[in-house]
């Protein structure tokens, strides 16, 4: 059953956050609910401006402490308003010392493309000027002609500025699971305590949603540092799919599920605020959502490496609630009366892949002839466990 963990200010319950010691903690809030405004109080929280005003040492001395990305992230980035005398399309970067800090001085500018492309198209192309205050886009055909200079949809430029942070998040947990000060290449992430991310996805497609959410909690899972991490969202299935990576162990990360906090916050018709603690698997009906999904891809020939993910945690659910000891005992088994292991290791592979901007969410014929094979049989098998568990 879910508790009221607090009611109070956002200020109250920031404070909460930072009390808790956990290494995970996962937000679930309606939009106009405080998100935004939650991560704004932590980090003065964490980081006090001494006046009205942020100057660019203020600023400079908070990042030390705390990364955050929210919607005033967003609010940096601009298009010229000169398009109808045919000017080209430039996506500015009002200054600030954030992008300089990850593009100029960190050199970050490919990782941030490589990135970008992962999760939208890798046909599309940001190009930085040398100041790195202007980006263009180019669109490669498919008979491999380029059309330059093109205006970007609304979710792809969210995820270009989502790219931006990513990548920081990437070198900044690489650069700390050195263990020792003096062997890392820089050493101005060493205080760098919390890193807290507000809705990074409000303008992804759901397939590049899915996939940044399974790759996010692989990078926090693979963090050794004492770097703690806060995760505010207002999409479910973003929640649910955090939610679920994160709550399992991992054993060669040496991280536990024990780590994971989880909540949902509310506003109240008096102005004040609640955190309850989320008791159970999910707020929603997460297995039977997965289980529609991944159907539907079959029926529509659109089966991706993720669906594998799903299909595991359908299995790690109905295993726990009919009492088995692993997943792996709900496969299909042989004459021998052991679990299919081409099956086994087929699922566990596609699982626990990790980011690369070379890999592919594709799936061969095989593949999918394999995973629609595991759902007949095991909607044959557990159908009234599945939709009732």
């Amino acid at each position: 059953m879910d508790e009221l963990e607090l009611q109070g200010t956002l200020q109250d319950i920031a404070q909460h956050l930072k009390n808790k010691e956990k290494k995970v903690q996962l937000i679930y809030a309606f939009n106009g609910s405080g998100k935004t405004r939650l991560s704004r109080e932590f980090k003065q929280l964490i980081f006090p401006k001494h006046n009205t005003d942020e100057n660019v040492e203020q600023i400079q001395l908070a990042r030390t402490k705390i990364l955050y990305y929210n919607a005033f992230t967003e609010d940096l980035f601009y298009w010229n308003n000169d398009l109808n005398n045919d000017a080209e399309p430039i996506l500015n970067i009002q200054l600030n010392t954030f992008t300089e800090w990850v593009l100029k001085e960190q050199g970050q500018d490919q990782n941030v493309i490589d990135n970008f492309q992962y999760y939208t198209n890798d046909k599309l192309t940001p190009r930085f000027d040398e100041n790195f205050s202007k980006i263009t886009f180019s669109f490669t055909r498919g008979d491999d002609s380029l059309e330059e200079n093109i205006k970007i949809s609304k979710g792809e430029e969210s995820n270009f500025i989502w790219s931006i942070f990513y990548t920081l998040i990437q070198l900044v947990i690489s650069e700390l699971n050195t263990a020792e000060p003096e062997d890392r290449s820089t050493n101005q992430f060493d205080e760098l305590e919390y890193i807290f991310i507000d809705d990074p996805v409000s303008s992804l497609d759901e397939n590049h949603l899915i996939q940044l959410a399974v790759d996010l909690a692989q990078l926090i899972k693979s963090s050794k540092s004492e770097i703690k991490f806060i995760i505010t969202t207002h999409n479910p299935l973003f929640y649910n799919i955090l939610h679920n990576e994160l709550n399992r162990d991992d054993k060669p990360n040496k991280y536990k599920k024990k780590e994971l906090y989880k909540y949902q916050l509310n506003k109240r018709e008096d102005g004040t605020y609640e955190l309850i603690q989320q008791q159970n698997d999910s707020p929603f009906s997460y297995h039977l959502y997965l289980k529609k999904e991944i159907e539907k891809a079959i029926e529509n020939n659109q089966l991706k490496k993720y669906h594998f993910n799903f299909l595991r945690n359908i299995l790690e659910k109905t295993s726990t609630f009919l009492g088995y000891q692993t997943w792996g005992e709900l496969l299909p088994q042989n004459n021998d009366g052991l679990p299919n292991p081409y099956e086994a290791r087929i699922i566990n592979f596609s699982s626990h892949s990790k980011h690369s901007s070379e890999e592919t969410v594709e799936l061969s014929e095989n593949d999918k002839k394999v995973l629609k094979g595991l759902v007949e049989k095991l909607n044959k098998m557990y159908q009234s466990k599945l939709d009732d568990d």
